[in-house]
């Protein structure tokens, strides 16, 4: 995959983000394009701007991940006039954080359904007809930091994380017979839509304790652009874990080599994100 030029490639969560920002990455390297993304508008937009630019996208599908029987069918459909594809790129996912007293059950069945049930549905709709083809290929993954390390209120997001990096860890020695690489993407801090609208269950994101919190997150945040590089780079190089930043390399080489110091780091910020939801629920109160 060193020359991704004329490459077939599916990008899922290509309306936004690192998913918008690596499809049009992937065009300006000459790969053939098929977008799905829920926002039709933004996926629109996305084929767009590409396509203003010269780039090829084959097919732009709206529909959602979490929906078995919507992603069977436009692979099909895509089936039907080619056989296989080169690249196939797991991108989509939403965000909500949370204790557990304060997740409700929509809040981990959403998460679920959508980062990793929607990335399943995909490798199974797209990466048989690879397999039978021959040709070897690729695959990415964008997991995330919570699928590496325990992160605070992460409970419902890192079960989604943590499975994909699961299933990609299988894959990644299943699949290189049929020379097929895997690409493991674990972004930390990336300057998407999703920090604005990610939902924290049980806080006030218009506190400015937690304001100040998400202006520090942005502050040291990738950008898509960044990422999207990292993403093709990781393909051409096959490589397994991408990384889109030094802090989430430390922080795992240091998870993995210093278990006690790690066990103490990840209390502290635990303690610390209580303190901060303890004293919201206080100001409830006070009202």
């Amino acid at each position: 995959m060193k020359d991704l030029n004329g490459r077939l490639c599916l990008i899922t969560g290509a309306a936004s983000g690192i998913g918008r920002a690596t499809a049009v990455a992937a065009a300006r390297r000459g790969m053939r394009l098929f977008l799905t993304d829920i926002s039709e508008d933004g996926l629109n937009e996305t084929v767009a701007r590409i396509r203003a630019t010269g780039g090829e996208v084959l097919d732009a599908q709206a529909l959602d991940i979490s929906d078995y029987e919507a992603v069977r069918a436009w692979a099909e459909r895509i089936h039907g006039r080619y056989p296989s594809l080169d690249v196939v790129m797991n991108i989509a996912g939403i965000a909500i954080w949370g204790t557990v007293e304060n997740l409700e059950h929509q809040d981990w069945k959403s998460v679920i359904e959508v980062n990793l049930m929607g990335p399943i549905h995909v490798i199974e709709s797209f990466l048989p007809p690879m397999v039978r083809a021959g040709l070897g290929g690729h695959l990415v993954n964008v997991s995330s930091a919570a699928g590496l390390l325990a992160l605070p209120w992460h409970a419902a997001y890192s079960a989604s994380k943590f499975g994909l990096r699961g299933i990609s860890d299988v894959l990644r020695f299943d699949l290189e017979r049929h020379h097929i690489g895997v690409s493991l993407v674990v972004p930390g801090a990336v300057r998407t839509p999703l920090v604005g609208t990610v939902r924290v269950a049980g806080v006030d994101r218009d506190d400015p304790r937690v304001k100040r919190l998400t202006g520090l997150f942005e502050g040291h945040a990738a950008t898509p652009e960044q990422v999207a590089e990292r993403i093709l780079s990781g393909v051409e190089h096959n490589r397994y874990l991408v990384y889109t930043s030094a802090d989430i390399r430390i922080g795992y080489w240091f998870a993995r080599k210093f278990a006690l110091p790690y066990e103490i780091v990840m209390r502290l910020a635990n303690r610390q994100f209580s303190r901060l939801l303890d004293a919201q629920q206080r100001n409830t109160v006070s009202r």
